[in-house]
């Protein structure tokens, strides 16, 4: 598992440099990623194989192809919540799980705080003659 922790302590660390990120912790075993109290990433606790659920409206079918990944359980799934779940020897994808957190704070985060961010580059934007994406 300290591998996991490692890459844990990172993806918060990431999750966390957002404008107004903070650590949620509602239920024992987690250590959410939220913004204004409202999670972005479900986060399995410390010394646990790596669990991590993340909301992903642009990527979210095409990770869902992927084997460790499925719709997030309690109804989020229909929502597009995926979840990533790692056997105790694999390796997380650790760029793959930040662009996730990146996605999922953005569909989380009030328009006002994704506005101070860099473009999105999974989003068309206006500058390249095309029209962006809608939420």
């Amino acid at each position: 598992m300290k591998g996991h922790d490692a890459v844990r302590k990172k993806l918060k660390a990431f999750g966390l440099a957002y404008p107004e990120a903070h650590s949620k912790s509602p239920w024992p075993d987690h250590d959410d990623l939220a913004v204004r109290d409202k999670t972005f990433a479900f986060v399995s606790g410390l010394g646990t194989p790596l669990s991590i659920s993340c909301k992903l409206p642009l990527t979210g079918q095409m990770a869902l192809t992927l084997p460790f990944a499925k719709p997030a359980g309690y109804g989020l799934g229909r929502s597009g919540w995926v979840t990533a779940t790692f056997g105790p020897k694999d390796a997380p994808p650790f760029d793959l799980l930040k662009d996730w957190i990146d996605e999922s704070y953005r569909a989380q985060a009030p328009k006002k705080l994704v506005a101070a961010l860099p473009a999105d580059p999974r989003r068309k934007t206006a500058q390249n003659g095309r029209s962006g994406t809608r939420r």
